[in-house]
């Protein structure tokens, strides 16, 4: 069981001043997933990374020293389950110091002085924190830590066992209360909820979410006592270890009991109080039960093997409600949310699903590229940053906004690239190793990856999961390092049986596509002859829209609004050499005058060009064309930004290159 619950992990350094670098041989694989890992890191070490405040330090464990690690660029708290998730997902390794100070800003005290989780209005999702304070504890070794965090532990769940509300239904032997991701009514079918969402635009709220039982809920129980014990057993506390596991061992059958559904070959995901099912997909939950090891190996093969994602990745629930559809996503429905995907990756991963895991983190890394970072929410048909629908207040069905530098979910892409790519396990003797490189990504290198008092050079050769051969220094070794080793090291990995694919359906084997994830005609690359916007890596502020008529593709970009933004179009070419050709923009400019930007090839500037008026409405689109433009290399780089002396402000909808 430490195994189990212990690997649901992220790494990267610790206290390192310089954070790890991802490079990939494949420039392709480079400009997808290197690109997002850099701006994955900036959101959470530099965007997301707050000064201490006194006011998170109720515990009295902080250091005030160090900062904490607030949910995103619309929510400003640490929050119990953003805390616990990004600690959890990276902080813990890319930064003890932090990711502890993060788990301390959500503990109080009682009146007697003894630690708890903090006890707010969400109270079905405190028992995270047990997990990732014992994850925490196998990335550091930190003795300390661990038994202040047993004692957090113990006491919250006492706390929640013996709750009126969100508390323990003996009957069923299974927790009560909102499932662990869906605090909004939008995540819940009628029942429990009605077609208007007349009662609250919260779940808890409502009598049947509050006396309903959910999956993940009661996943996120199971790892607690999993966690619990461990954290007992190191301290010396077999007894009290014991007790623990019995409570996991039938709560775990109370989940396969009630949730399992051999018809659907999936864990349902509610059970009512009146024992009516809900045969629904619920993402978390579906990744909880491999991850935790809820689901036995034939289950869990079936969970991978039935579950339905959506073109731009694994949704929260699954399908639409009635009262919502693919022109309104519910706001916690059929939508796409980072951190679902990324545990759901995480749980491909630990299957060996190797197109599986290729396609969910290839997702993640476009939508943040084409949007200038990691938001909160994602259109799951068109990939466009969508906070979908729920009511708020007395409007039902308000379209809520979708919130930019979203932490977790630039924590579930290093931990897609940690513990999936990379396969970081980690144990209390030390780092294993169990990588999946997806055929057609190429060789990889992740540079000063700090593992407690170890700076490791780690290198993945090949394409598998079937590790062929280890060297630590050059020497033959076993897929892992000692807890107590120290220094600067190197590990290279060599893999194998890479299942042979077509993941993006272009006709041209993942192996020998050099875009395996984007479909194109050119070596398996797009086309430069129609680029669309929305698949372009869209920069400071640039993000995809729906909100005027008349562009191509799944949507447009505006946001080239201020000077930093920039969209970089990657024209793929058949030869290697110096050439000149035309390029073509489809735009939009409702001002009263012509508009500039910045033209560049490979970072260096070519000139600045003119996006002439089209039109007084935003919804008509014109083209422009700027000739004699150079490029070099298969894979040259145009971009257009916003500079000192640009007036930018046009919205751009597809680019198109023609020439040598």
């Amino acid at each position: 069981m430490v195994t189990v619950c212990g690997v649901l992990s992220g790494a990267s350094p610790a206290t390192a001043a310089t954070p790890p670098s991802l490079r990939f041989a494949n420039p392709d694989s480079q400009a997808l997933y290197g690109t997002a890992y850099t701006a994955a890191l900036d959101n959470l070490l530099r965007r997301n990374t707050l000064a201490y405040d006194p006011r998170y330090n109720r515990s009295g464990l902080q250091d005030p020293a160090v900062g904490f690690v607030r949910a995103g660029g619309g929510y400003q708290q640490p929050w119990t389950r953003d805390a616990s998730i990004n600690s959890w997902n990276a902080a813990s390794q890319l930064s003890p110091a932090l990711a502890e100070n993060t788990l301390w800003a959500v503990v109080d005290r009682d009146s007697t002085g003894a630690l708890r989780v903090q006890q707010d209005d969400q109270q079905w999702d405190q028992v995270v924190w047990l997990t990732a304070a014992w994850h925490h504890y196998l990335v550091t070794g930190d003795r300390e830590f661990l038994g202040n965090a047993y004692d957090t532990a113990r006491n919250t769940l006492t706390i929640r066992e013996n709750a009126g509300n969100a508390g323990f239904n003996a009957t069923y032997g299974l927790f009560t209360g909102a499932s662990f991701f869906n605090d909004g009514i939008a995540g819940y079918p009628a029942p429990p909820a009605d077609a208007t969402e007349s009662v609250s635009t919260g779940s808890m709220p409502w009598p049947g979410i509050a006396s309903g039982m959910y999956l993940s809920t009661n996943e996120v129980y199971y790892a607690a006592y999993v966690n619990a014990a461990n954290m007992a057993d190191r301290l010396g506390r077999a007894r009290e270890a014991a007790g623990h596991r019995s409570k996991a061992a039938a709560l775990k059958a109370a989940i396969n009991r009630h949730f399992w559904n051999p018809a659907t070959g999936l864990y349902d995901y509610q059970l009512l109080a009146d024992g009516t099912r809900g045969a629904y997909q619920e993402g978390t939950g579906l990744a909880f039960a491999i991850l935790f090891g809820v689901a036995n190996p034939d289950r869990a093969r079936s969970i991978v093997a039935n579950a339905r994602g959506m073109k731009w990745g694994m949704p929260d629930t699954f399908p639409h409600w009635d009262r919502y559809s693919e022109a309104q996503p519910g706001r916690h429905n059929a939508i796409v949310w980072p951190l679902v995907q990324g545990l759901w990756a995480k749980a491909l991963a630990r299957q060996g699903d190797q197109a599986k895991f290729a396609a969910e983190t290839a997702r993640l890394a476009k939508l943040a590229n084409n949007n200038s970072g990691f938001w909160e929410i994602y259109n799951g048909t068109t990939g466009v940053v969508d906070g979908g629908y729920q009511r708020l207040g007395d409007t039902v069905k308000f379209h809520w906004g979708s919130e930019p530098d979203q932490t977790w979910s630039a924590t579930a892409f290093l931990d897609m690239v940690h513990t999936g790519l990379f396969g970081l396990r980690y144990g209390d003797a030390g780092l294993t190793f169990a990588p999946t490189l997806p055929a057609g990504w190429g060789d990889v290198t992740l540079r000063n990856l700090r593992y407690r008092d170890a700076d490791l050079t780690i290198s993945l050769r090949g394409a598998g999961t079937t590790i062929r051969s280890v060297t630590v220094d050059g020497r033959p070794s076993r897929p892992e390092i000692p807890a107590t080793l120290t220094g600067a090291h190197t590990v290279e990995i060599t893999l194998t049986g890479a299942t042979g694919g077509d993941r993006d359906g272009d006709g041209a084997a993942d192996a020998r596509d050099r875009c395996p994830d984007t479909a194109g005609t050119v070596s398996g690359c797009p086309a430069p002859a129609h680029l669309e916007a929305e698949d372009a890596l869209n920069t400071g502020g640039v993000k995809t829209n729906v909100n005027h008529t008349g562009y191509s593709g799944r949507a447009f970009v505006d946001g080239l609004w201020a000077q930093g933004a920039s969209s970089a179009f990657t024209v793929h070419r058949a030869a290697a050499g110096q050439g000149t050709g035309a390029v073509t923009v489809r735009y939009a400019n409702a001002h009263n005058d012509a508009r500039t930007m910045t033209l560049s090839v490979n970072g260096s500037v070519v000139r600045q060009v003119s996006f002439p008026k089209v039109s007084d409405s935003w919804d008509s689109w014109g083209t422009v064309t700027f000739d004699d433009v150079p490029v070099n290399g298969r894979d040259a780089v145009v971009t257009f930004s916003y500079e000192q002396g640009d007036t930018g402000a046009v919205n751009f909808d597809r680019l198109s290159y023609s020439g040598s």
